[in-house]
């Protein structure tokens, strides 16, 4: 059984949006924090936004900050990436993840899963 399913993405020119959803077991969903990161052609996995999953606190990277939206839907176990006015530097596989640690920061080292990756290409 997997423990998280990814959908959406796909390709957009720039300044349009995209959203992305990542629906998870009931294990991973209740981890201390879950969230997107992602990985572009010859890059480094890095982090995109998180949320605490007790207190719903959210963490952005400055990359994204005011065009990306983390959400959640707890019913479904669903968390969701809304993203907004949209670059060709934003191109890559996007990973939803939980983890134990690392929310804040982002440290890859605190998801210990992840999602089977989806692609978002931004043309210019």
């Amino acid at each position: 059984q997997e423990q998280m399913v990814q959908s959406g993405g796909g390709s957009v020119q720039a300044g349009g949006s995209l959203s992305i959803s990542c629906k998870f077991s009931r294990y991973t969903y209740a981890k201390f924090c879950i969230g997107w990161f992602r990985q572009a052609p010859g890059g480094e996995r890095e982090g995109v936004a998180t949320v605490k999953t007790g207190d719903g606190t959210t963490y952005y990277a400055d990359s994204v900050k005011g065009r990306f939206t983390i959400s959640r839907d707890n019913a479904e176990n669903t968390l969701y990436l809304q993203m907004n006015a949209l670059k060709p530097e934003d191109t890559a596989t996007y990973y939803c993840a939980a983890g134990d640690w690392g929310c804040h920061t982002m440290t890859l080292l605190g998801f210990g899963f992840w999602g089977q990756g989806t692609q978002v290409t931004v043309s210019s």
